[in-house]
């Protein structure tokens, strides 16, 4: 299908998208792990990638690291704190609203754990907001696997070309384009206006968006 095929899906990721860790993830972890802190958030990425895909549970990798670190804290209540402490931004979710008032699919497209996941479905409200909800550990691959996207446009049974994702991370951007999706790099700290000039330039009307 050409270029010029109209938009029928978007894909929003989620954090750096529509949320945010409050305060940043670096400080939240320096409360435990002063100095150390980004070391030890390092390490708990990598350890989380497993999780990513369903594959294993993050929590028990956490409980170890806590311990190598000399960390005297509850695991449960260290990932909590950590990362379930989610500043959901009013403006993303408004802009939501708006793509979907415009008759289009909206779909969430995030690399989340289970846990995290479930979370974000329940307590967030994200089940409510979305048409579909394609989670990674749900899919069984992550962003940026090319195959995370062929499931996604598979489970649509949409043209790629009708597809389009907004994330934050350039390699998930160019993973998307190689399928053919079309795709805006795009974060909170880009502002709002920015994204809405982009969908306007992918033929997404949200103009009355923030009125």
């Amino acid at each position: 299908m050409a270029e010029s095929a109209e938009v029928r899906h978007v894909l929003f990721d989620a954090d750096g998208v529509l949320q945010r860790r409050p305060g940043g993830w670096v400080p939240a972890v320096a409360a435990y792990a002063g100095e150390r802190a980004e070391e030890l958030l390092t390490v708990l990425n990598q350890d989380e990638l497993a999780s990513l895909t369903g594959d294993a549970d993050f929590l028990p990798d956490v409980g170890v690291r806590l311990a190598e670190f000399g960390i005297d804290a509850d695991p449960a209540a260290f990932y909590a704190d950590i990362w379930l402490t989610i500043e959901v931004v009013p403006e993303s979710l408004a802009l939501v609203e708006a793509v979907r008032a415009t008759g289009r699919g909206v779909h969430l497209a995030s690399n989340q754990a289970r846990s995290r996941a479930a979370y974000m479905l329940e307590q967030l409200g994200y089940a409510d907001r979305f048409d579909e909800l394609f989670v990674s550990a749900l899919l069984g691959v992550a962003k940026p696997s090319p195959d995370y996207f062929r499931r996604v446009v598979e489970h649509l049974d949409a043209d790629p070309a009708t597809v389009l994702f907004i994330d934050d991370h350039e390699p998930n951007i160019h993973a998307a384009r190689s399928v053919g999706l079309r795709a805006h790099w795009w974060s909170l700290d880009d502002g709002h206006d920015v994204l809405v000039a982009r969908l306007s330039d992918d033929g997404i009307d949200v103009a009355g968006f923030g009125a």
